[in-house]
């Protein structure tokens, strides 16, 4: 079984992500995918500003959520972001967010970025080297 990596924060859902029955609008799931995303990437040393240094830029190329139940406002979601290894030259997350007061599974998803060089935005079709070595260094 391959290793994984994972990270897991919580989040206050605020007043201008609810709307006004105070339940929180479906497209900021993707936004707590993001905060876990980040968080991640600065825990585990591979952030945005880590592969921006290294003259790559990482956009999000496809992102999925499925939904299970509503999160409304003033709750905390815990968001817990899986890196999953893989050999193409690509970032893969999967996500699952939890009330983090209940534990209830609200939404789970995924989403895959690429390499893009930061100055052509040319797709780079294998993994950046300093990648190479992080994903090494972590075991996978």
């Amino acid at each position: 079984m391959d290793k994984q990596l994972s990270d897991r924060i919580e989040v206050l859902v605020r007043f201008n992500e609810a709307d006004p029955l105070g339940i929180v609008w479906h497209g900021h799931y993707i936004r707590y995918f993001e905060d876990g995303r980040e968080a991640f990437g600065n825990k585990y040393g591979i952030g945005y500003l880590d592969f921006y240094r290294k003259n790559i830029i990482i956009p999000v190329v496809n992102i999925d959520c499925s939904y299970k139940r509503s999160l409304k406002y003033g709750e905390k979601v815990a968001v817990e972001t899986t890196f999953i290894p893989c050999e193409a030259a690509k970032l893969k997350f999967e996500y699952r967010l939890f009330n983090a007061a209940t534990g209830e599974l609200v939404a789970t998803g995924s989403s895959v970025q690429v390499f893009l060089d930061k100055e052509t935005s040319v797709l780079q079709l294998t993994n950046p080297v300093f990648f190479e070595e992080w994903k090494s260094k972590m075991g996978l």
